[in-house]
């Protein structure tokens, strides 16, 4: 989920290279501490863990010269070291979170009936692995694995409302707070605990969502489970919940005092900039929703609905033809929020607002550079 755009690494003065710094010192971690087979736990998204805990460490980070390396071009590299801190967290995370997944793909019979039990040796395998490592660390995971182990029974009893929703997502977003509040705990920094351990329920949150939202129309057609159809929760109200989930974790990073470093607002805050944008724009191909107001600034406040497949209407049709309502999220970006029909600027309408502190050029457009993409707001495209 979290993919920081090369492009914007420069406006903070960083190296593109420092998200592979980590990535490979987990990768590493991984194996000197686990063996080879765990470096397939690698998850690119716990790399944010290794950096939390180095930008909030008083010291120098660690860092060793890696050897070649088919994934970087047969290169050298200088990464992060296998045996510090945040590496083994993000190794613990990775391992931990290696083993819900195949689990689950298990219990889910994803998996051909010859695969499952060693699928299922390899999940226990890599739970015990990760309890090891969590010990080395001094962090507690039998709760994350209680949790995690109760999401199927959770699955199986899910009913309708966001109430039921709240208790799916419980299980991630416990995992998610305790790791990132632990962070704190290995770099030192008692004061940033419970700041980071509310960022860290609320990325949990955003993580189990975004993944529900990308994989709706798939479940669908495999039959699979996913949350928000088992719920009811309807497209609108999954996004309304990621936007609520985004701002109250860059509340919790300011409280920390590290949202102005510019690693954790290049390798965390940007790029979840970019996620709810991306998955907004796309909501709003799935969802038939009549914007608060009309281009008249008369209230027309409607129901927003699921609509699935589902054309719209004549009436439906007409209003979106002759342009009296914005349909979508994906069109509701192009106005100043809370939506009230009135237009960005011309050139912020290419940014979702998030993280935009307005700092453009002189000529008002924040997207340029040779790749078209916007670098003042946080919004960078990287498939662009």
């Amino acid at each position: 989920m979290l993919r920081p755009c090369s492009h914007g690494a420069a406006k903070y003065g960083i190296d593109a290279a420092e998200w592979r710094t980590h990535m490979c010192g987990l990768c590493l971690g991984l194996r000197d501490g686990h063996g080879q087979l765990a470096r397939a736990t690698t998850n690119v998204d716990a790399i944010v863990l290794s950096m939390l805990t180095e930008v909030q460490s008083a010291g120098a980070a660690e860092r060793t010269t890696a050897g070649r390396c088919a994934l970087r071009g047969m290169q050298r590299a200088s990464v992060a070291s296998a045996n510090s801190p945040g590496v083994r967290l993000a190794a613990t995370a990775s391992l931990l979170l290696a083993s819900a997944k195949v689990r689950d793909h298990v219990d889910d019979g994803d998996a051909s009936v010859l695969a499952r039990t060693p699928m299922a040796k390899a999940a226990s395998r890599w739970a015990g692995q990760a309890q090891v490592s969590a010990q080395r660390i001094g962090l507690d995971v039998e709760p994350l694995v209680a949790a995690l182990n109760m999401q199927t029974q959770l699955e199986q009893a899910a009913g309708d409302g966001t109430d039921a929703l709240a208790r799916l997502t419980a299980p991630t977003q416990l995992c998610a707070s305790e790791f990132f509040a632990h962070t704190a705990v290995l770099a030192d920094r008692p004061d940033n605990v419970d700041a980071l351990r509310t960022a860290g329920w609320q990325f949990g949150r955003i993580a189990h969502l975004a993944d529900a939202v990308q994989d709706y129309e798939a479940d669908l057609a495999r039959g699979r489970f996913n949350p928000l159809a088992a719920t009811g929760t309807t497209m609108p109200q999954a996004y309304d919940l990621l936007r609520e989930s985004d701002s109250r974790l860059r509340e919790a990073v300011a409280q920390a005092e590290l949202d102005a470093v510019p690693t954790v607002r290049w390798m965390l805050l940007d790029p979840l900039a970019s996620v709810l944008r991306r998955l907004g724009q796309g909501i709003g191909t799935v969802v038939g929703h009549t914007c608060a107001v009309s281009h008249d600034h008369t209230d027309v406040r409607m129901d927003s609905r699921r609509t699935g497949h589902r054309r719209p209407g004549v009436g439906e049709s007409l209003i979106l033809i002759v342009g009296a309502y914005c349909t979508g999220y994906a069109c509701c970006a192009d106005h100043t929020q809370p939506c009230t029909g009135e237009r960005k600027d011309a050139w912020y309408k290419n940014c979702d607002g998030m993280g935009c502190d307005g700092a453009c050029g002189g000529d008002g457009s924040c997207c340029g550079g040779d790749c078209g993409c916007c670098d003042c707001c946080g919004c960078c495209d990287c498939s662009c």
